[in-house]
């Protein structure tokens, strides 16, 4: 028997550098078996490429919302993304959300391309809902590009649901006024949590909708103590060295946390010189020492502990605002002992209105 579906709570799937994208099956499979309402799909450019993800899991699944959490809008001809998301509406019955980013300035440059700004963004979202809905777009020349003709003919008109992974104060205004739903990043602290998410839900009223139904997730690290050790340290301290790589002044920046530490672990010799991406490459003794660099605030708004401390973090991200906690870094295997106690504690009828699709409408 199917246990109920608690459309409140997601997880990424192939978290990190899977060994195969095959692992997905499994995941996906254990996730419905449990309960976890939405899957996010992160894409790196190796055995993790979007389509390809959003397809399989879409066919191992039969409830489980979905998300790319996130993609970005200028990797692809806009026909060929409208293509693949009107494919993939129609595969999963409407569970499927087309979750674009704004992506990382130092890997756009380094694939040849500009910088994505928000005015693109916004451009592209606008193109894509009239071509789902059917329209013949002539002559587009704007933001996100000169188009001569975007058309899909023979298509059902489709309103399908769009989320943006947002950071900086334009991107989350960008997601109140335009997309259905926000997911924000991991480490968040509480005060960064309730501002972000009264930015994403302001700019959704000044636009003239309805603030509930942009759905704001909290993307909130679940490493519990059943994890052994060196993985939890990967999973914690490899995660953020690596955020800290590649956006730290931002992360430093919204948090309000100190840029002095941030500009120590820059310096750091093992830090200045490390070949890659920490969270993929670093050894447990690196991660060690990387530990001793990031204060144990900054690793602090994550669900560790014992599953019932986990849960109760994790409730903790609804106290502030949001409308979704997304299990991040963690496995269903991994979130099991979690998940078990939150269904077990959970309020009942408490997110009856939402869909399995994670930026769907709420049901009425």
């Amino acid at each position: 028997m199917a246990v109920e579906q608690m459309n409140e709570l997601g997880f990424y799937t192939l978290p990190g550098a899977p060994e195969t994208p095959r692992e997905l099956i499994a995941e996906v499979r254990e996730a419905e078996e449990l309960g976890i309402g939405a899957a996010f799909i992160s894409e790196r450019l190796n055995v993790k490429e979007a389509a390809t993800v959003s397809g399989a899991v879409g066919a191992v699944s039969e409830r489980i919302g979905i998300a790319t959490a996130a993609t970005n809008h200028n990797t692809r001809h806009p026909m060929v993304t409208a293509a693949y998301t009107l494919t993939m509406h129609q595969l999963t019955g409407g569970r499927f959300s087309l979750g674009l980013g704004r992506g990382i300035e130092q890997v756009a440059r380094a694939l040849g391309l500009e910088p994505i700004t928000t005015a693109q963004m916004e451009d592209f979202v606008a193109v894509m809902r009239r071509v789902w809905a059917g329209d013949i777009v002539l002559g587009h020349d704007g933001p996100a590009g000169a188009f001569p003709a975007l058309a899909m003919r023979g298509i059902e008109p489709a309103h399908i649901p769009m989320t943006l992974t947002a950071f900086g104060p334009n991107s989350l205004a960008l997601g109140g006024r335009c997309f259905d739903a926000v997911v924000l990043h991991t480490f968040f602290t509480d005060e960064t949590t309730v501002r972000l998410v009264r930015a994403v839900k302001d700019a959704a009223e000044q636009a003239g909708r309805d603030p509930a139904e942009v759905r704001v997730w909290s993307c909130f690290a679940a490493i519990g103590d059943h994890i052994p050790q060196p993985v939890r340290l990967k999973k914690t301290v490899g995660r953020m060295g690596t955020y800290l790589q590649a956006y730290g002044d931002l992360m430093v920046r919204t948090n309000d946390w100190d840029p002095s530490v941030l500009a120590r672990f820059r310096a750091d010799p093992l830090v200045a010189d490390f070949p890659g991406s920490i969270d993929h490459v670093a050894t447990t003794e690196q991660l060690e020492h990387i530990a001793t660099l990031i204060p144990e605030e900054w690793l602090a708004p994550s669900a560790t502990g014992t599953p019932g401390q986990c849960v109760d973090a994790i409730r903790g991200q609804f106290d502030l605002g949001c409308d979704g906690v997304i299990l991040h870094g963690a496995s269903p295997s991994d979130l099991r002992p979690i998940v078990d106690e939150y269904r077990r504690t959970r309020s009942a009828g408490a997110f009856d209105d939402l869909p399995a699709n994670p930026a769907g409408e709420r049901l009425s």
